[in-house]
C-alpha cells in the first residue's frame, strides 16, 4: 500500500461533497425555517436537528455576521481534520474513539504565569461567547459557523506574556489510538500552527470550545481549537494541548509540508491564487459551483487590515 503525503493528494481524489452532505429533508427544512423566520438562535437550530443541550452561560457576540448559519450537519459532516483522515467525511466517520475528557492544556514559553490546566478549569473563569463567523477553506469552499469560544486576548492577558513573546505556537495532541491517521506519515505529527502576537490578540480571534451552543464534537476539534475568521481554515489548529509563547516565528505544519502552497499568514486574499486553483471565487456549501466572489480578509478588512500595512501580501501569503 502506498501512503501519499498530503501535498500529493489531488483535489480530484477527494471524496465528492455530495457523499457527505446527505441530510434528512424534514430536519433541514424545520431548522432553516427557525432562522429565516427569526424564531431561533444557532443553538435552537442544533436542537431542532436532534442535537444536545446548550453550553451554560453562553452570550451573543457583537462580532457575529448576520448571514444565515449552515446546518449542523454541514459543519460536522464535511470538514478537514487530517488526524482522522484526508477525506472530508473522515473526521465524522473515524472519530468514534476520541475522548475529550480528561484533557490537559499547557500554556508556557515567554509568559509570567505558565501553567498546566485541566480543560474545564481553564474554561471556567471565562464568559463563553457565541460568534457566527464566515469560515473559508483553502480549497475554495466556505461555511457560516456559530462557534462558542473564549476571546484569545483574554487568555493572553491572564498569562502575562513577557517582552520576548512575539508569536503564539499551538500544538495538537498526538494519540494514535484516538487519531487513526497519525499511524501513517500523511503529515509530520504533531500538527503545529502559529500566529503573531498581535493577530492572537485581535478581538476576532477565539479559542473555540463549542458550536451551535454545544460542546465541540470530536470532528471539529474538541475540546478546544483556534478560530481566526479572516484566515483560511488550515490555521484553525484543533484539539490543542499546548499554547507556547515564543520569540521566533513558528514553522506551521502546512508550511513545512508544502511551502510553495501554504505560507505562515494564510490570510484570505482573492488576488493570490493557490498554485492548483483560483481563490477569486468560493462555493458556499451546500451549493455547487463557485457561487460568490471571495472577499479580502474573508470580509473582515475593517477589523484586521491595519495589522498588515506595509506588507507585501503576495510574498507573505
Amino acid at each position: 500500500m502506498i501512503i501519499k503525503k498530503a501535498s500529493d493528494i489531488r483535489s480530484s481524489e477527494i471524496t465528492p461533497q455530495s457523499v457527505y452532505l446527505r441530510r434528512r429533508e424534514f430536519i433541514q427544512a424545520s431548522a432553516a425555517a427557525l432562522v429565516s423566520a427569526g424564531l431561533g438562535t444557532a443553538a435552537d437550530v442544533a436542537l431542532a436537528q436532534g442535537r444536545g443541550a446548550k453550553l451554560p452561560g453562553v452570550v451573543s457576540s457583537p462580532f457575529s455576521t448576520t448571514e444565515e448559519p449552515n446546518l449542523y450537519e454541514h459543519v460536522t459532516g464535511y470538514n478537514n481534520f487530517y488526524e482522522f483522515g484526508t477525506g472530508k467525511g473522515d473526521p465524522a466517520a473515524n472519530s468514534g474513539n476520541f475522548k475529550a475528557r480528561p484533557w490537559k492544556l499547557r500554556i508556557d514559553g515567554h509568559v509570567s504565569k505558565p501553567a498546566d490546566y485541566d480543560i474545564d478549569d481553564f474554561i471556567a473563569p471565562y464568559t463563553l461567547e457565541e460568534r457566527i463567523y464566515r469560515m473559508r477553506c483553502v480549497e475554495a469552499w466556505s461555511m457560516v459557523i456559530p462557534w462558542v469560544g473564549i476571546p484569545m486576548a483574554e487568555v493572553i492577558k491572564r498569562v502575562e506574556p513577557t517582552s520576548r513573546a512575539k508569536f503564539v505556537k499551538m500544538t495538537t495532541l498526538v494519540d494514535r489510538n484516538m487519531f487513526p491517521e497519525q499511524r501513517r506519515n500523511t503529515l509530520d505529527w504533531p500538527y503545529v500552527e502559529g500566529l503573531r502576537l498581535d493577530e492572537a490578540q485581535n478581538p476576532l480571534t477565539i479559542l473555540a470550545v463549542g458550536l451551535y451552543g454545544e460542546e465541540l464534537p470530536a470532528q471539529n476539534g474538541a475540546p478546544i481549537r483556534l478560530v481566526v475568521p479572516w484566515k483560511y481554515g488550515f490555521k484553525g489548529v484543533k484539539s490543542i494541548v499546548r499554547i507556547e509563547f515564543v520569540e521566533d516565528q513558528p514553522l506551521n505544519t502546512w508550511q513545512q509540508m508544502a511551502a510553495h502552497e501554504y505560507g505562515f499568514y494564510a490570510n484570505v486574499n482573492p488576488n493570490v491564487d493557490h498554485p492548483r486553483w483560483s481563490q477569486a471565487r468560493e462555493r458556499r456549501l451546500p451549493a455547487f459551483g463557485n457561487n460568490r466572489a471571495t472577499q479580502m480578509f474573508n470580509g473582515y478588512t475593517e477589523q484586521v487590515a491595519h495589522m498588515y500595512e506595509g506588507m507585501d501580501l503576495r510574498r507573505n501569503y
